[in-house]
């Protein structure tokens, strides 16, 4: 017969869909970052992303921290570290991304690109900053042991 301190532990550790569907988001998510991160540094270049940014309206400088931000956030979701704050911040970052898509449509494959791509990207990482990181991350691997 299991005890009741033995019955809480076990629902405690068990894995459930939802701690499945939030790691599916992260790792979507995480990864969709990176390659976007490293397209800005290693296809079009930072120097060639500053370029596209002043040409939207944008200070070329921001290149770098964006490029930055997409690697390190992407990186952090895959991991689990932090992961409201990083989806929230990286939210964020989405909906500045999807401005200068608006005027060219919905389908991202419009000239230029249009806004359903971003947008949907953004409201991914909005809802998994809603979401609690789940079991399946780094930061509860290290708080168990």
């Amino acid at each position: 017969m299991q005890t009741t301190s033995s019955v809480a532990a076990s629902a405690s550790t068990r894995i459930a869909g939802h701690d499945i569907a939030t790691l599916l988001l992260r790792l979507a998510l995480g990864t969709m970052f990176i390659a976007h991160g490293l397209t800005k540094l290693l296809v079009w270049t930072l120097a060639g992303t500053g370029e596209f940014f002043a040409s939207i309206g944008l200070p070329a400088w921001m290149a770098w921290p964006i490029t930055g931000l997409e690697l390190v956030g992407g990186a952090l979701l895959i991991l689990g570290v932090r992961v409201r704050w990083v989806a929230l911040i990286l939210a964020a970052e989405l909906i500045g991304a999807s401005m200068p898509h608006l005027a060219n449509g919905w389908m991202f494959t419009a000239p230029d690109g249009g806004w359903e791509y971003p947008v949907f990207l953004a409201v991914t990482a909005l809802a998994l900053s809603l979401l609690d990181d789940g079991r399946l991350t780094l930061s509860r691997l290290v708080q168990q042991r």
